[in-house]
């Protein structure tokens, strides 16, 4: 994160002499000073509101009748265009780098994720016209996520002027996008009095949405009973597909409302998966846990390969659901990063199903996730990503990485990837169990001294993740709470634990940068608030 702030300094550089000339043109009349106010104070929404107004002002988006709806449009514009611009950059470093493949890879990720940026940024601008403002939040979020996992990819290969100057222009695009979030937080919050407006904050600034004391919500939903099948799949034969991917391959594109359910019979499908951006509302029904299992042992020590691309299987298009089914990925605990399960589906339902991994098991990379009565398995940062995820009624299970249990090991359950304090994404668990496996336990009742696990450590600057009235076992630490690096993000995380119980819920040695929840906020947290759940889940049953 050190680097991106770096980069900050050379986007204010570089928009230097548009925010003078930017100032020139709006001097010159009253109309023009009008004009600079309003630009002003909706740039209070931004974490750098200099270059905010320069870069709108000198954009050509902005209408001439500003109001703030028209304002965030023109923000929105302003991160699509420039998207455009990067993705057109970023095919020139892959058609420069024939013979390197690192950096090709990385720049076919970054094609990949810019993609889905072009994608959402679209839908932004659409939910912002029709009043979807939550919607047009959660988009948001995940162009930033997305615009932001490009150039995190071309850091690790950057050896070129080209790579750099590339790097640079993300690290701009990320500004407009966050811009344009700050802005969307705003006009949610405020309305179109702009004069209320105010830069982003989070919990830690006392900032709190949907509050209200009670219960932290319940919505009844989940994955449909009774669905029938379109196709189904069976491992020996017998059925329409012997593969997972045919059946994916054969669902329609773009349907909107109808699912397309995919039967899962019994058996081990090893294979990798992939339901890609336009099969839509696509749902995986298994024989059960344990039954109906993929699996696959792709990680980050094989040459070329991603902790994205790790994934046994990877999930894109909206409104997915997946139940009894074992998603698993066998790489072993000394292959580092190897992804069970990765989603980038919003308006997601996972119930019933396993997660089986060591590091990095579930990859909750982006947008609205719930998970319901899972079982999620692994050590070293098992559930991570730059969603806004919900578990409910999960066992969050420590795995062991070794069979020594005299050689200690530290484990985080989470590590949220939250890099901006706009982004309405976090980690809630709800009524969840967070202990070891059998297998773990007996080695932790063995040496418990020597083996320490925490709730979750930042790997972003603005992680946030809360635990609500939970089973905390005695496998967790006192401290609660894992730094990542030094101080770093201490100030600006949120952890938020919230009348929890077991031997492991006592916070009087918890880290002085957690919290605990007040109750007239606990409801910030609920399914209705945190993502809109009361909207889409109890309709999916």
């Amino acid at each position: 994160m050190a680097s991106f702030f770096t980069l900050t300094i050379l986007s204010l550089i570089l928009f230097f002499s548009i925010s003078s000339a930017a100032r020139r043109h709006t001097s010159d009349s009253s109309t023009g000073n009008s004009f600079s106010v309003k630009i002003r104070e909706a740039c209070k929404a931004s974490r750098d509101p200099p270059t905010c107004e320069s870069v709108l002002t000198d954009s050509g988006n902005l209408p001439s009748e500003l109001t703030a709806p028209l304002i965030i449009q023109s923000a929105v514009n302003l991160s699509s265009e420039n998207n455009a611009k990067a993705k057109v950059m970023v095919q020139s470093i892959i058609d420069a780098s024939v013979g390197n493949s690192n950096r090709t890879d990385a720049g076919k990720v970054c094609m990949e994720v810019l993609g889905y940026a072009e994608y959402r940024v679209g839908l932004t601008g659409q939910a912002l016209t029709r009043g979807k403002i939550k919607d047009a939040r959660a988009w948001m979020s995940a162009v930033m996520v997305y615009q932001y996992d490009c150039w995190s990819a071309l850091k690790y290969v950057n050896g070129t002027s080209q790579v750099s100057k590339t790097m640079a222009f993300l690290n701009s695009l990320i500004g407009y996008s966050s811009n344009a979030l700050g802005m969307l937080v705003n006009y949610d919050v405020y309305g179109e009095n702009t004069v209320s407006w105010t830069a982003p904050k989070t919990e830690r600034d006392g900032f709190w949405e949907g509050s209200g004391s009670g219960e932290a919500g319940r919505v009844t939903g989940g994955v449909p009973s009774g669905l029938k099948p379109d196709v189904t799949v069976c491992k020996n034969g017998g059925c329409e597909y012997k593969t997972v991917q045919e059946a994916v391959n054969a669902a329609p594109e773009n349907q909107e409302t109808r699912k397309f359910v995919i039967l899962i019979k019994s058996g081990l499908y090893e294979e990798k998966v992939r339901v890609p951006l336009e099969k839509k509302n696509v749902v995986f029904l298994g024989d059960g846990m344990g039954k109906t299992v993929i699996t696959g042992s792709l990680n980050v020590g094989l040459i070329g390969v991603t902790t994205y691309e790790t994934a046994t299987v990877g999930v894109v298009g909206d409104g997915f659901m997946a139940s009894g089914i074992t998603f698993q990925n066998t790489a072993g605990p000394d292959a580092h990063q190897a992804v069970a399960f990765r989603s980038d589906s919003d308006l997601s339902v996972v119930e019933n199903c396993e997660f089986i991994g060591n590091q990095d098991t579930l990859y909750a990379h982006a947008l609205r996730q719930y998970y319901k009565s899972c079982r999620i398995q692994g050590n070293v940062d098992f559930i991570f990503g730059n969603s806004a995820s919900f578990f409910q009624e999960c066992d969050i299970l420590v795995a062991p990485r070794q069979l020594l249990p005299e050689k200690g090991e530290t484990n985080a359950v989470t590590a949220h990837g939250k890099i901006d304090p706009a982004q309405s994404t976090g980690f809630v668990f709800q009524n969840c169990l967070i202990n070891g496996t059998d297998e773990y336990m007996t080695l932790y009742y063995k040496k418990p001294k020597v083996h320490k696990n925490f709730l979750g450590r930042p790997w972003k600057e603005y992680s946030r993740t809360v635990f609500l009235d939970c089973t905390l076992e005695a496998l967790i630490s006192p401290n609660g709470w894992l730094p990542w690096s030094g101080d770093f993000a201490l100030k600006t995380l949120y952890y938020g634990e919230y009348r929890n119980t077991g031997p492991g819920a006592n916070t009087a040695g918890r880290v002085p940068w957690s919290s605990q929840i007040p109750a007239e906020h606990v409801n910030s947290y609920s399914l209705q608030n945190f993502i809109q759940g009361d909207q889409w889940i109890s309709m999916s049953s």
